[in-house]
């Protein structure tokens, strides 16, 4: 298929554009529908089916670490509001309606921000494909292999179709996981629910009035952020099943003169590659591009958090007491990609003093500082009492970010720490691949520790293994099994 990159003046011209992607296959949403809906599971590599199925496990571990937090449980409350239902909500059993405990897996998967990432995306595809394939599938007659195959073709899409961006929408100010995960959520809702060729079409259309995620929640760490992934499986589910009885999206619902990218990309759009969309579809696999997070904070912080541990275990193996490090240091420098700038280093001042929870998780001087005083970036960095720790705060308040000139982002996540001493000394560590990422992958058995430990947040031993049995057993299960096992209550 014919693909180029949207320029202004196709935009502005009606998007000749378009034409280059249009054909008889239905353009770009035509493309990825005939995808999703013919992929068979046994056509996917072993090692890509494991490897999804340890991702579900992953998102799954981080739904239960989040079972107890002020923000599931007001989300519950709020969501309870709308009305009672048979859904399954994760550790809650049968407690709302099906979209709505779509948005409360949601954000249960994804509110600790310590869920997956798709590196060239920057979407956590997971953590609205996972409520979308087990929500659709609550209560029908779809195995558990129909649903791997569905989230599977949804990662596929959804990956993609954020990748066409360039990580554009982060610098206009839009969310990715949630404008572009609700596309990867139609197509794996359409698949459940038997929809044609077509109509998998006409859901990519609908879902393009319905894609939203602000970032607003950068400015004063509203909890946001936290429903976007819900919200865009269940926005698709509404989208898939109004396609399903014959009501009509738009045609070009991606490459159109109005479509995702022209509209919600702003100056970026000239920067978008439609052809990523569709690139080695069935063929190249994207999850195996998916990174996971070993630190729980946005992925942008990761280099710098291990980096900043790296020091502190270097200053340790001197021989010298933390107390004097802190100190001695007259500044800190950190060189970020220029890409990410918006996200994690500004507003300036609300980076260096977090005033909650999820500041700090997208904040490079807290998590840089931190590293740097305890060694390590865990769940426990981000409790009250860390987050006032006067040690932490004042070597915040010395970090100065530059524009990195050899990052490799948005490949890799990069980050770099120097330490200025006032004796002129100077210390750095730099992180040129982002643990966890695609070309510094965490084994499937590392990923099962880190379920583990999420998971034992809530559950006993005995349950942390019948889930994680369960779940690595995906593709064998009857109907209605996951949802059993889910489904009890913590």
């Amino acid at each position: 298929m014919s693909t180029q990159v949207l320029r202004k003046d196709d935009h502005e011209a009606g998007s000749t554009a378009s034409s280059a992607v249009d054909s008889t296959a239905g353009g770009i949403a035509g493309e990825l529908a005939r995808f999703a809906l013919e992929l068979k599971l046994e056509a996917v590599p072993l090692a890509v089916r494991e490897r999804a199925k340890h991702l579900l496990l992953d998102a799954i571990g981080l739904a239960y670490a989040a079972h107890a937090t002020d923000f599931a449980r007001v989300a519950l409350d709020g969501l309870s509001v709308l009305g009672k239902g048979d859904a399954t909500v994760i550790g809650h059993g049968r407690v709302l309606t099906a979209r709505d405990a779509m948005v409360m897996n949601g954000v249960l998967a994804h509110g600790l921000d310590f869920d997956d990432t798709h590196s060239r995306g920057v979407i956590h595809a997971t953590a609205s494909l996972l409520p979308c394939v087990f929500g659709v599938s609550d209560g029908r007659p779809l195995d558990g292999a129909q649903m791997l195959a569905a989230y599977i073709a949804g990662m596929e899409a959804a990956t993609r179709v954020g990748s066409v961006a360039k990580s554009g929408f982060h610098q206009v100010g839009f969310h990715p996981t949630g404008v572009v995960g609700i596309f990867g959520c139609a197509l794996a809702a359409a698949r459940l629910l038997g929809l044609s060729q077509q109509q998998a079409r006409m859901a990519q259309g609908i879902a393009l009035s319905m894609a939203s995620g602000s970032l607003e929640f950068l400015q004063d760490g509203a909890w946001t952020k936290r429903m976007h992934p819900g919200w865009a499986a269940q926005s698709a589910y509404t989208a898939a099943a109004l396609a399903s009885r014959g009501y009509v999206g738009a045609s070009a619902p991606y490459e159109g003169r109005f479509g995702l990218f022209s509209s919600y990309l702003g100056e970026q759009r000239g920067n978008a590659d439609l052809s990523l969309a569709t690139a080695a579809l069935g063929d190249k696999w994207e999850i195996d591009e998916v990174a996971i997070k070993p630190v729980p904070a946005c992925h942008f912080t990761h280099a710098f958090a291990d980096a900043g541990a790296a020091l502190h275990h270097e200053w340790q193996r001197r021989g010298y007491p933390l107390t004097e490090l802190i100190g001695r240091i007259a500044r800190i420098r950190v060189k970020v990609p220029e890409g990410v700038v918006k996200v994690v280093c500004e507003p300036v001042a609300n980076k260096r003093r977090p005033a909650n929870a999820y500041d700090a998780q997208f904040s490079v001087p807290y998590v840089t500082a931190s590293a740097l005083v305890k060694g390590r970036f865990t769940l426990d960095e981000l409790e009250p009492a860390a987050l006032r720790d006067d040690s932490v705060l004042a070597l915040a308040a010395k970090v100065e970010y530059e524009i990195d000139p050899a990052s490799t982002f948005p490949r890799h996540y990069t980050g770099e720490v120097g330490l200025e001493l006032a004796s002129g000394e100077t210390l750095w560590h730099r992180e040129a691949v982002n643990r966890g990422s695609a070309d510094r992958p965490l084994s499937n058995d590392e990923i099962v520790g880190k379920y583990r430990a999420n998971a034992r947040r809530a559950l006993s031993d005995a349950r942390v293994e019948k889930i994680r049995e369960t779940v690595l057993a995906l593709d064998t299960l009857p109907p209605g099994t996951l949802h059993r096992v889910l489904g009890e209550a913590v």
